[in-house]
């Protein structure tokens, strides 16, 4: 089992990457690694701010102590009638320490506010996640999956804006989707399945 570090204290996040990943990987999170500091996401991009946070973590002393590889994702919600919105400040659009349903909230309270119908919600999740190993970018992965926001939320699985997006080609919101289905058409799976070819040739000298 190849061990691997997770630069995020999101537990969900840490689930749904063993998930994603399987049984070949040891995936562990920062929660192991307390007195690390998670660097302040900067970037103007997913991309700046998933290498900045891999590059960072990849640094660590105890992390180099044992040989880790470091991955680090950035994803959100792009929104075309809120002009991308929320983007890159998905995780605290509604404030620096919001919930998931105080940011759900602020985003229909927008949308409902500009009276936008329903076949006029397109949105995408967008993720991109970086490899680092010693202070060094291995690689960059992305993912994209379109669809659209929903009035009302609806489902109580996932995280984040789940309960609110319907990928194109479905009647559920990820929120109401099981776990495999989601897993198969996710912005993070498609990412995370061009990640594990790279981390199944990976190793410590690279």
């Amino acid at each position: 089992m190849q061990p691997l570090l997770l630069a995020t204290r999101n537990a969900n996040k840490t689930r749904e990457f063993r998930e994603l990943l399987g049984k070949d990987f040891d995936v562990h999170d920062l929660s192991a690694f307390d007195e690390m500091a998670i660097p302040k996401e900067s970037g103007r991009t997913f991309e700046e701010n998933a290498i900045l946070k891999a590059v960072a973590a990849s640094q660590d002393r105890h992390v180099q102590d044992r040989h880790l590889a470091v991955v680090a994702d950035d994803s959100g919600l792009e929104v075309d009638a809120l002009g991308g919105a929320p983007g890159i400040f998905s995780a605290r659009y509604a404030g620096e320490h919001a919930s998931d349903k105080e940011n759900i909230d602020k985003l229909l309270s927008e949308l409902a506010r500009r009276n936008v119908p329903f076949d006029q919600r397109s949105a995408r999740f967008r993720c991109v996640i970086a490899l680092a190993h010693e202070g060094k970018l291995l690689g960059k992965f992305k993912g994209i999956v379109e669809g659209s926001i929903v009035h009302i939320p609806r489902g109580s699985r996932g995280f984040g804006y789940d309960p609110i997006f319907v990928p194109n080609g479905f009647d559920k919101t990820f929120g109401e989707l099981r776990a495999e289905a989601k897993n198969r058409i996710s912005h993070r799976a498609q990412a995370i399945r061009t990640l594990a070819a790279k981390l199944t040739a990976f190793k410590p000298s690279d």
